[in-house]
């Protein structure tokens, strides 16, 4: 660790037990800590009265009082203060209170010396002092929007960034849950360390449990070398799991085991590996409904939203559209090098459409229209191909089976037509066009199978 990063730095060990106080503060002053410690909640309490800390540490039960009596003390003396609660070996319930109630993280009894390390070392990158690392921008940047929904979600994210809590991000399909993601990433204490970015429903079943967790040579057919694991790749980082709802029963029990105990065990491997990632988990699906259908665990569910981030769709945000137009042009001409305008009619024309497919669905139909306009100026004209307007007339066209086609044959066509159209739209990419059709990576690749495309 560096010396810029615990110069000055103040812990504070709460525990009654004066052995624990000593292990724990030992290895805190090895790294260069001034620490300070309290048996009791009342002590703790008259210490963040006394005097400045950057980091406490405090076991769950004292003798006048929780660890959670600590964690609101601290709050209300110190608010920008991390705060790790010390809890029973398995007490999932009592560490996610912690969490909901603002603790920074959480660790079990008795307590790894090399994971008290780590907790601090994250802790200690939030204070204000530590410079970030250099960037052209603020990350919040890249989410564009001035709406009262926006300006709500990116007051959300600055806040639920200083926790290592995970986060669950709903909202509809395209609306950028990955973005929210990689930003809140991007400004938390690990931003320096590892983003990875997984979609649950893009890895076949049989292959899920070696991705996530790694195999080791030999331990089945076809593992001819060690394997990482995702869990392990972003370790100190942030692991994003995106559609979660795909996940199969299998793989959500491991997956729920392994954020309980904060350890992984790779294929073939007798002993577990002890990670330090937080998990940033999203879908476009209601989770609550998948339970009700036994389709996904409730236990699991409770894990991974502990804090739910929602990100509104873009017709909660219309007023968005024309500065978020503009955006989407800038970031084309970041991407290709070539400039790219907009007419005032066709932003006009545009803050007028529905957009089911959300953001996604408005940067492909200005990515088409580029293709088609003259002198880097999308008109009207060109944008021929996007959504229809918004309350434009509605009344269904009557629908009649074409002589001698049955009914099967022609649903499967029309299903043919509308999966070929937004293969095209989302430039043959699988993943982008089950998201735009509403349905899993799985679900897709079952179709073009079917469907032979």
């Amino acid at each position: 660790m560096s010396d810029s990063l615990t110069e000055n730095a103040t812990a504070l060990v709460v525990d009654d037990e004066p052995r624990i106080v000593e292990l724990h503060s030992l290895t805190l002053k090895r790294m260069g800590i001034n620490v300070l410690s309290a048996q009791t909640v009342a002590d703790a309490a008259a210490r963040v009265q006394e005097q400045n800390i950057d980091f406490c540490l405090t076991d769950l039960k004292l003798p006048d009082g929780t660890g959670l009596e600590v964690l609101t003390a601290v709050q209300e003396a110190q608010p920008e203060t991390p705060v790790a609660v010390i809890t029973a070996f398995g007490d999932i319930d009592t560490a996610t209170e912690a969490l909901k109630l603002g603790a920074f993280d959480f660790v079990s009894k008795p307590v790894d010396l090399n994971q008290l390390r780590t907790l601090a070392t994250t802790a200690l990158r939030l204070r204000p002092a530590e410079p970030k690392v250099a960037r052209r921008q603020s990350p919040l940047d890249q989410l564009y929007g001035v709406s009262e929904p926006m300006l709500a979600l990116k007051k959300m994210i600055e806040k639920v960034a200083r926790s290592q809590a995970p986060l669950h991000i709903t909202g509809e399909s395209g609306t950028g849950k990955e973005r929210v993601a990689r930003t809140i990433h991007e400004i938390s204490p690990r931003q320096a360390e590892p983003f990875i970015a997984v979609n649950c429903g893009a890895i076949p079943a049989e292959l899920m449990e070696s991705e996530f967790f790694g195999d080791q040579k030999g331990s089945f057919t076809g593992a001819t070398s060690h394997k990482e694991g995702l869990f392990r790749a972003a370790n100190g980082g942030t692991l994003f799991l995106d559609e979660v709802a795909d996940l199969p029963a299998h793989m959500q029990v491991k997956l729920l085991r392994a954020l309980q105990e904060k350890a992984v065990r790779p294929i073939g491997a007798h002993d577990e590996v002890q990670v330090d990632v937080r998990i940033i988990s999203a879908t476009h699906k209601n989770l609550a409904e998948l339970i009700e259908r036994n389709s996904f665990r409730e236990d699991l569910y409770y894990r991974i939203n502990v804090i739910q981030v929602d990100v509104p769709a873009l017709s909660d945000r219309r007023e968005d559209i024309p500065g978020l137009v503009n955006f989407l042009c800038q970031r084309y001409q970041e991407r290709t090098g070539t400039a790219l305008a907009v007419a005032d009619d066709a932003i006009a024309w545009l803050a007028e459409q529905t957009f089911p497919g959300n953001i996604r669905e408005l940067e492909n139909s200005l990515e088409r229209a580029a293709a088609l306009c003259d002198n880097q100026t999308i008109a009207l004209s060109d944008l021929q191909h996007t959504p229809q307007r918004r309350g434009g007339n509605r009344n269904a066209q009557e629908l009649t089976l074409p002589p001698g086609v049955d009914l099967d044959s022609w649903l499967e066509s029309i299903e043919l037509k509308i999966i070929a159209q937004h293969l095209a739209q989302n430039d043959g990419n699988k993943t982008a066009t089950a998201e735009s059709l509403g349905i899993s990576f799985r679900q897709l690749r079952y179709k073009l199978k079917k469907l032979e495309l």
